[in-house]
């Protein structure tokens, strides 16, 4: 069997007859064999399930547990795609994406059936995995073998949604040699190995578990260790149990971790690496000084058109350096930004130019969202102000993020392009923002986002899940080098928790909804002013300037805004 594989199916198949352990969630262990056994049983079954003429497709409603990856597998060798379904989602929305992405059968368990009830779901077949019926089911193919010489690099293998955490997901499509290919690419980088043990406490629907760390167990023959959900209190003493070396997470994960009791023999653990996207340079050293494990920061689009590696030299708070095609446009004339300036601070004084969206000029990887193609054209600068005659853009893959880049090449993050904030008359990066804010010793978690300015513009509206002080949050801010003038938040919305999707990614577009009318305490500061103060609803009523043009007091009345203490 070629190390290249160029499908999963080539991958599964290539596991039969190795007896190392494979698999391993809570007490049960599958060896590499058992799993591509037990692919190929549910793949004979599936080939009989699935209409001829239907589009090859069937849902996933579980939880991180061995049907998961088992189903993948199965996928693979039958030719099949599978959606991911999110099990955070209600009523009609869970209903769309099985129906939108036109699954003919659905694998669930007994404790999602509840999920499902009263939904029209147009004859979808439905399997639960935790019942006789289904182990009846598949000891009629006990007997199958896996197979892949039916599957193709171009097969359709995954529909995963975007983690709808700035409007309605949409479901990004991944084949089979997209998903070996990069396997094999993080594999090489990190110098995974059949040794490794694979830690996937990330959510398998969504693409960050599948595509960055069961393809690449799959590549080296690593085993993988499952959690059925994410927990910050379970994750130490799971690394241990199983033995892992190598994890993954995205969104707020990483500050969930840290904000668990410390313990003197928190460093006594296998772990050697850690992947993801926004843990931030803040509570990327933290983890490292208390685990002892490095944390890699990269940088890849969910839909796979655009990915920036991390390499060693790569500067604090810079994702990586550009690799060909990469360039940072100005989306309204699309020519290519200036590298940023930077005073003696690191503060970056030419935002207004500097920052741009990321987009990719080169062959893209990106192969389309299913049955949206007015999504799809917009990612790829069509039918869009970017994609001009005059200027150019069309056919390129339009990331919709902000980053800039230093005269090394290197590149940084500056947030979504509907994260950006105009402040008289200056762009400000909520990205930047909240890189400096995570550093105030109360905040668990920081999000920065626009409110309307009555005269033009936006100000600075940030949330806060922690501990607040205002005395000290101004002691703070005033004490940071790198916070330009424009950047201190105007206001400050204190929670218990931040509001975050199933990936842990915060709901960025509900906050910035809300406003001001939410129901948890929101601090302010008048123009001028560095201290701040309780905002009441009498302030909004006797409100002159900042505030006057927000929704009405008795709005916010209706809200439950009234001074309250935390």
């Amino acid at each position: 069997m070629d190390s290249r594989a160029s499908t999963v199916a080539e991958l599964i198949a290539a596991r039969w007859g190795d007896h190392r352990p494979g698999l391993r969630c809570e007490d049960r262990t599958l060896t590499h064999h058992e799993v591509a056994a037990g692919a190929a049983a549910r793949a004979a079954l599936l080939t009989d399930l699935l209409p001829p003429t239907a589009e090859p497709h069937l849902g996933v409603l579980l939880d991180n547990t061995p049907e998961f990856p088992l189903w993948l597998a199965a996928a693979s060798l039958a030719g099949a795609a599978v959606a991911g379904v999110n099990p955070t989602r209600r009523g009609a929305e869970l209903a769309r994406d099985i129906l939108h992405t036109e699954c003919r059968v659905l694998i669930t368990e007994r404790t999602h059936l509840p999920l499902l009830e009263g939904l029209d779901l147009r004859g979808v077949r439905l399997l639960v995995t935790d019942t006789a019926e289904y182990t009846g089911l598949l000891t009629r193919y006990a007997d199958a073998r896996p197979d892949p010489s039916r599957a193709t690099p171009r097969d359709r293998f995954l529909l995963y949604f975007t983690s709808g955490s700035t409007g309605t997901p949409k479901a990004a499509l991944c084949s089979q040699g997209r998903l070996a290919a990069a396997g094999h690419s993080l594999a090489d980088q990190f110098s995974l190995s059949p040794d490794d043990v694979h830690y996937v406490c990330m959510p398998m629907f969504h693409g960050n578990a599948v595509i960055a760390d069961w393809a690449p167990a799959l590549v080296t023959g690593a085993t993988v260790a499952l959690r059925r959900r994410f927990s910050a209190s379970g994750f130490l003493p799971d690394v241990r149990r199983y033995g892992a070396t190598y994890f993954t997470y995205v969104g707020r994960a990483i500050q969930y971790v840290l904000a668990t009791a410390q313990r003197g023999d928190d460093r006594d653990n296998p772990l050697r690496l850690g992947f993801g996207t926004e843990a931030g340079a803040v509570d990327a050293a933290a983890f490292e000084r208390r685990f002892g494990v490095r944390l890699v920061e990269g940088y890849g689009s969910s839909e796979g058109g655009a990915a920036i590696p991390w390499s060693p030299g790569t500067p604090p708070g810079a994702v990586g350096r550009a690799a060909a095609g990469l360039v940072v446009l100005d989306q309204e004339t699309r020519e290519e930004c200036p590298a940023g300036v930077f005073d003696g601070a690191g503060r970056l004084l030419n935002g207004d130019e500097a920052i741009g969206e990321l987009v990719n000029r080169g062959p893209s990887p990106f192969e389309g969202y299913w049955r949206n193609p007015r999504a799809e054209a917009e990612r790829r600068g069509w039918g869009s102000p970017r994609s001009s005659e005059a200027a150019g853009g069309g056919g390129w893959y339009w990331t919709g993020d902000l980053f800039y880049r230093d005269t090394d090449g290197y590149l940084y993050f500056a947030g979504r392009t509907d994260d950006r904030l105009r402040v008289d008359g200056e762009n400000l990066a909520a990205a930047m923002i909240e890189n400096i804010l995570a550093r105030y010793e109360g905040a668990e978690a920081v999000c920065v986002y626009a409110v309307p300015d009555p005269v033009t513009g936006d100000q600075v509206m940030a949330t806060l899940a922690g501990t607040f002080d205002p005395l000290s949050f101004a002691e703070f801010l005033l004490a940071q080098p790198d916070l330009g003038t424009k950047m201190a938040p105007r206001f400050v919305r204190v929670v218990e928790r931040m509001p975050v999707t199933a990936t842990h990614k915060i709901r960025r577009a509900e906050l910035r909804r809300e406003g001001l009318c939410c129901p948890d305490p929101v601090w302010w500061r008048r123009p001028g002013e560095c201290t701040y103060r309780r905002l009441t609803d009498g302030d909004l009523e006797n409100a002159e300037g900042p505030l006057a043009p927000t929704r009405g007091p008795s709005s916010v009345r209706r809200q439950g805004l009234e001074p309250r203490t935390r």
